[in-house]
């Protein structure tokens, strides 16, 4: 490799990971952090840290001034953004390398083609991978948006072309409503990503979001099969497992193999993830973007292929070729994934913030807990929700979930409510249980009455 000193610009879980790895490849970490996080465990367990900025995210995580100039104060020779904040910024990629740095992942070209949804859509188009129908780029007006609706049909989707995260999304379910809602989601998009440019596409109404990890050095591309990631509220993946239980062998051939074909079409490098919708009736698949980043939900692959993803995206965007081929990568067993957040799900998912004051993590036999906490740990009310992923893996997935419902009892958390509840009753239910949901289960459930007293997703998902 030809970099030792890595800047990591992000925060919580996702810089502790990162951390770690850079610790197994010899290389010197430099965790930045803002004002607000300068106790955290990032910081003390990286080689070096430096602050770039105050609390809000926008003077510190997001400001690629600050962040330049911190990496020439501490000599850094490459810089690994996380996931989240700057992470899929094409500008910020670009202004790395003008500087004489390695960006951990894609190149500024390559994040700005399949970054923009409407411009991925046509990439995997031309690389011959099916895409959900909706008009070919982004729209320009309401009146174009209406012709296209009329050879894509209702319900549609209006999507921010620069989105992520869920945001810049509304549904039209005739042309009354895409009048109305295409002028909000301009107005969404502009002030989430700064950029108003928008595109349609068909709404799959009881879809399953699956998703393909793939890993690629410029030339050669491996997947590590797919994550189901259903399981969602407002659209933020909750609850994640690998493999998906709705694929057979053949249909988890030809999905991973079109992520494979598209990541070698566009000259990948790094880790990366291709996500679909899937339709359980037709067994029909859609591309619908691609994150040109790391995963929150990484480790469940980790889990059932034994590749560790964090130091595998380090060596290929450090210089090393991929250091496996596709036959050495095989699924072993089942993982999921609960994202434990900062949140009282039995009161509208209101934050819950406050001090850890007592930590029990679950241990045993195929459990892995990603976090930033600690006991005395204060949480700051400036970001993002998630204070833990509780990961489990066992032989198969009715032995994961039992694992799963084990760990959660052992874990205790004292000082603010978090959504590991919500997990422990999830767990527990029937269509759960059989893989029997899609992508509005989990609100249908949760809005039928409070998580405690709710119906079970069996009679939500019939």
């Amino acid at each position: 490799m030809n970099a030792t000193r890595l800047l990591i610009v992000n925060r919580g879980e996702i810089a502790v990971r990162v951390v770690r790895a850079a610790r197994e490849l010899g290389l010197t970490s430099i965790v930045t952090h803002s004002e607000a996080d300068a106790d955290s465990l990032a910081v003390k367990l990286a080689d070096e840290a430096v602050c770039i900025g105050p609390a809000q995210a926008a003077k510190s995580y997001l400001n690629i001034e600050a962040i330049l100039a911190a990496a020439r104060e501490v000599g850094a020779e490459a810089v690994h953004p996380g996931y989240g904040f700057l992470s899929e910024s094409a500008d910020f990629a670009r202004r790395v390398v003008e500087a004489g740095m390695i960006f951990v992942g894609p190149d500024a070209e390559l994040i700005e083609r399949m970054g923009n949804k409407a411009e991925a859509r046509r990439t995997a188009l031309v690389a011959g991978v099916p895409v959900v129908p909706g008009s070919p780029s982004a729209v320009a007006d309401v009146e174009e948006a209406v012709k296209v609706a009329l050879e894509v049909g209702y319900p549609l989707l209006i999507k921010a072309a620069a989105g992520g995260g869920g945001r810049g999304i509304r549904t039209a379910a005739d042309e009354a409503e895409l009048r109305a809602q295409l002028p909000l989601a301009q107005s969404e998009a502009r002030a989430a990503f700064g950029d108003d440019s928008v595109y349609l596409e068909r709404f799959i109404e009881r879809a399953r979001h699956i998703e393909v990890q793939i890993l690629a050095d410029g030339e050669r591309a491996v997947h590590l099969y797919e994550r189901e990631c259903s399981l969602q509220r407002r659209r933020q993946k909750v609850f994640e497992e690998s493999p998906s239980p709705a694929l057979d062998e053949a249909a988890r051939e030809r999905l991973c193999a079109s992520a494979v074909a598209l990541a070698e079409h566009v000259g990948y490098k790094a880790a990366g993830t291709l996500e679909y919708l899937y339709d359980d009736d037709s067994g029909e698949f859609f591309f619908i973007e691609m994150n040109t980043r790391i995963q929150v939900e990484h480790p469940v692959t980790e889990m059932i292929t034994g590749v560790d993803l964090v130091r595998a995206m380090l060596r290929v965007c450090l210089g090393e070729p991929l250091g496996v081929v596709q036959d050495d990568i095989a699924i072993r067993g089942w993982a999921v994934e609960m994202r434990i957040n900062a949140e009282d799900p039995d009161n509208g998912f209101f934050p819950s913030l406050g001090q850890v004051e007592r930590l029990t993590w679950p241990t045993g036999p195929g459990v892995r807990v990603d976090s930033a906490l600690y006991e005395g740990y204060r949480m700051p009310p400036f970001y993002d929700s998630l204070v833990a992923k509780l990961v489990v893996w066992d032989e198969d997935r009715a032995s994961a979930l039992v694992r799963a419902g084990r760990a959660l009892d052992e874990f205790t958390l004292e000082g603010f409510t978090t959504t590991a509840g919500l997990h422990r009753r999830l767990v527990e239910d029937q269509a759960v249980r059989r893989g029997d949901f899609h992508t509005g289960t989990l609100e249908l459930w949760l809005d039928t009455a409070s998580a405690a007293s709710a119906p079970s997703v069996q009679e939500q998902a019939s």
